[in-house]
């Protein structure tokens, strides 16, 4: 039993349609503070933790912490400075916060358990390019919410670099691979 040539043209249409699909579904997940999570402990610096990364729209921001000690507040740009808790824009609480981001612009983030924030515990997501893919759904289990920008300055320039060009073009290799093979495959049949 073997390939027809209509098989093969079969796979070969089948693997250039999940290309397509990989190329427009490359939003990246962010696990702010990556191993450590969201914490007060261990001087972790999330201004360098932010910096080391390239935000676009549709990523998603994920918030990882202890809930009983930690939350997840969306403020202004005043207010991150100054660690004012008093009036977010948002508040998570659930330990698991999943985030979408919509907009381009700067997203503010603190915690607003007494201490917490002057301590090191916030974030300044700084989303420099629009993407044109759509937001892609939270993981199951997590709180998803969609963030416009916070009022901001204009935005600074990132040090990250972006790892989208570099997976999405393995993924593109591997899938082109595998279309020549079923070419090639369908030659002897």
């Amino acid at each position: 039993m073997g390939f027809s040539k209509r098989g093969a043209a079969e796979i070969v249409l089948r693997v250039t349609a999940v290309v397509a699909l990989l190329q427009f579904s490359h939003a990246a997940v962010y696990k702010v503070g990556d191993s450590a999570g969201w914490t007060s402990i261990g001087n972790l610096d999330y201004k360098q933790w932010s910096a080391t990364k390239t935000f676009q729209v549709g990523d998603i921001i994920r918030f990882e912490y202890n809930a009983q000690f930690h939350n997840v507040m969306r403020v202004t740009h005043p207010m991150y400075k100054a660690c004012n808790a008093s009036a977010p824009l948002a508040t998570y609480t659930s330990g698991n916060d999943t985030i979408n981001i919509t907009t381009k612009g700067h997203h503010y983030f603190i915690c607003g358990a007494p201490g917490h924030c002057q301590a090191g515990q916030k974030v300044d997501i700084n989303v420099l390019h629009t993407s044109d893919t759509a937001p892609t759904t939270a993981p199951e289990g997590s709180t998803a919410a969609s963030v416009p920008s916070a009022s901001s300055p204009a935005p600074s320039p990132s040090s990250g670099i972006s790892l989208r060009a570099s997976k999405g073009s393995l993924i593109t290799k591997l899938c082109l691979a595998m279309a020549g093979f079923a070419v090639f495959v369908s030659g002897f049949y």
